[in-house]
């Protein structure tokens, strides 16, 4: 049995996890470790802040299914990792952090540094740990990854005093885990899938709400499958986008504040939803006493604690939605549902996404939809949050599983660029689209760099519109135009990608979007596209805050009552 020094056990731990890559930021209380890696078969990413590291490591994850790896030093270097840490455990999201801590001689002193991290991200981790023994060392390493990557995905932090580093002990890496205390149910209850068989065979207007644990599961195979052979329509959340093909005639797209008008009339109008992999949050609910008030529920979802936290469930299913659906597809009949499909058909007739086309300025929605007519199934999707986030969600035609990669829960700005890196590490064969806004670039563009470096072919596409869009639409319509601080003054995004070494133009005319995207496309290499967008273009349609999810502003009603005013010819 070997002795190894605790960084060289680090190492040898995340050989055996089988890691490739980690994304990190060196600092004095993890100099020891980065010795180690330096002669180590894992590649280091070299992001330009800690903050990138856990949106890089967050996006390798969500894109591979894989566990995504971030390492900082102590004080403010773990501190900086919050913030992803956050979002990657709104979104179930695998990721193991590693941060380095004062010697535990010092713990507790305020030594230089010394922060109590594992206090502060107690609420947005799924487990963290201090260790405080070089022997623990591996089994704990162990535990973390099994925890990250099992039942409900999440974050896992693994805090590192510096003198546990340096100590020495001998290494065996555990073969298994025992945790008593965590035993994730997988299989789900077969009386229960019976019952919701029949619920579906009698139902008359189903629908099949996915959301992002269809695609945690790996079940997007099996959710198809189960609509086709049912004949029931499927709507997904933001995080569900993907799981479902949307060009098939099942397809409702997106459901919610910003999604679909079908999507979200149908759901009204249901007898029976199949909630698979959701959480039922409130950007999808609308008003809970109103959703679906016809509705009975079926909620398939690996975490009981999900079950009845948010709407009332009638049938509840606790376990793998990719084992469940196994189970559940021989139960359910062809039903052809005519009436009720017709029904929908109706309304995605009458009430399609619309905008209206602009020869002289460049609508966003265009520029989507073109850049989804040039791309290919072999395109990953990431974006910022806000109009941009739901221009893309709206627009692009998702038909595969991670595919889009956003932050849906916590809507954290900045994501988008450092979350690209990761999915291009993870991803090197797939064309990157890192689709932002203004706002949310600016917060963490200092990944330029790192994107430079490493010569990462991220396609950058920058939908500027000199403010802060989503925000500066909620200012519009609820609080009487009064714009507070939420103009932007931009820097030259183009000079500025030129200075990091990046290709870079711009556009600011729509018969200039398809030979910039082809440009941008074809190139070898990163290239940011700064396209000039109209200020007061809105994302349509929306369910104000509060409302029924069928109580929706959509672009022509908003037109008529400008009409009314005067304010449109």
């Amino acid at each position: 049995m070997p002795i190894h020094s605790g960084a060289r056990i680090f190492v040898e731990s995340l050989l055996r996890e089988k890691v490739e890559v980690v994304f990190g930021y060196p600092g004095g209380k993890v100099i020891p470790l980065y010795d180690e890696l330096y002669d180590a078969p894992i590649k280091h990413i070299l992001v330009r802040h800690e903050q990138g590291a856990a949106h890089a490591a967050d996006g390798y994850a969500r894109s591979t299914g894989k566990v995504g790896v971030c390492i900082a030093t102590s004080g403010p270097g773990a501190t900086n990792l919050v913030t992803g840490l956050a979002t990657a455990y709104m979104d179930s999201v695998p990721v193991v952090a590693f941060t380095g801590q004062a010697p535990t001689s010092l713990i507790g002193t305020d030594s230089f540094q010394e922060i109590d991290i594992r206090g502060i991200t107690l609420p947005v981790t799924k487990h963290n740990y201090m260790v405080t023994n070089v022997k623990d060392l591996a089994k704990t390493i162990k535990e973390a990854f099994y925890i990250a990557r099992t039942g409900r995905p999440g974050p896992v932090l693994v805090d590192l005093p510096v003198d546990v580093l340096k100590s020495h002990a001998d290494f065996m890496y555990p073969q298994s885990v025992h945790l008593p205390g965590y035993q994730p149910t997988y299989e789900g209850n077969y009386m229960q899938i019976k019952l919701a068989a029949e619920a579906i065979n009698t139902s008359q207007r189903p629908v099949i709400f996915a959301g992002g644990g269809v695609i945690n599961s790996n079940a997007s195979e099996e959710l198809t499958n189960m609509a086709i052979k049912g004949r029931i329509p499927v709507v997904t959340s933001l995080m569900g986008l993907g799981a479902f093909p949307e060009d098939h005639e099942l397809s409702l797209k997106m459901l919610g504040m910003h999604g679909t008008m079908y999507a979200n009339y149908a759901i009204s109008e249901a007898d029976l939803i199949i909630g698979i992999g959701v959480r039922f949050d409130d950007r999808v609910t609308g008003k809970l006493e109103t959703f679906a008030p016809y509705a009975k529920i079926i909620h398939i979802d690996i975490d009981p604690a999900e079950v009845n936290k948010n709407v009332k469930v009638d049938i509840p299913i606790v376990g793998n939605a990719k084992n469940v659906l196994d189970k559940l597809i021989p139960l359910i009949k062809t039903i052809e549902r005519k009436e009720w499909l017709e029904k929908i058909k109706e309304w995605k007739r009458r009430f399609p996404l619309n905008y209206e086309y602009d020869d002289n300025s460049i609508k966003p929605q265009y520029l989507i939809e073109k850049l989804d007519e040039l791309t290919d199934e072999n395109t990953v999707i990431v974006t910022e949050v806000g109009q941009n986030q739901m221009w893309a969600a709206q627009y692009f035609r998702f038909s595969k599983p991670r595919s889009f990669i956003t932050s849906g829960g916590l809507g954290t700005m900045g994501y988008g660029l450092p979350a690209s890196m990761g999915v291009q590490v993870g991803n090197p064969d797939k064309t990157v689209i890192n689709i932002s806004g203004d706002g949310s670039f600016q917060m963490n563009l200092q990944e330029l760099a790192t994107i430079s470096s490493n010569r990462l072919p991220v396609k950058i596409i920058i939908l500027n519109n000199g403010t802060l869009g989503m925000v500066r639409q909620w200012q519009e319509l609820f609080f009487d135009e009064r714009y507070s601080g939420t103009i932007l003054e931009n820097p030259d995004f183009v000079k500025l990608a030129q200075a990091y070494g990046i290709k870079s133009l711009r556009i600011d005319q729509t018969n200039d979007v398809e030979m910039a995207l082809k440009e941008v496309l074809n190139y070898d290499g990163p290239v940011l596209l700064d396209v000039i967008i109209p200020q007061d273009e809105n994302v349509f349609p929306m369910v104000p805050e509060g409302a029924s999810i069928n109580e929706m502003l959509e672009l022509k009603k908003k037109k008529r009552e400008k009409e009314k005013q005067g304010e449109v010819a």
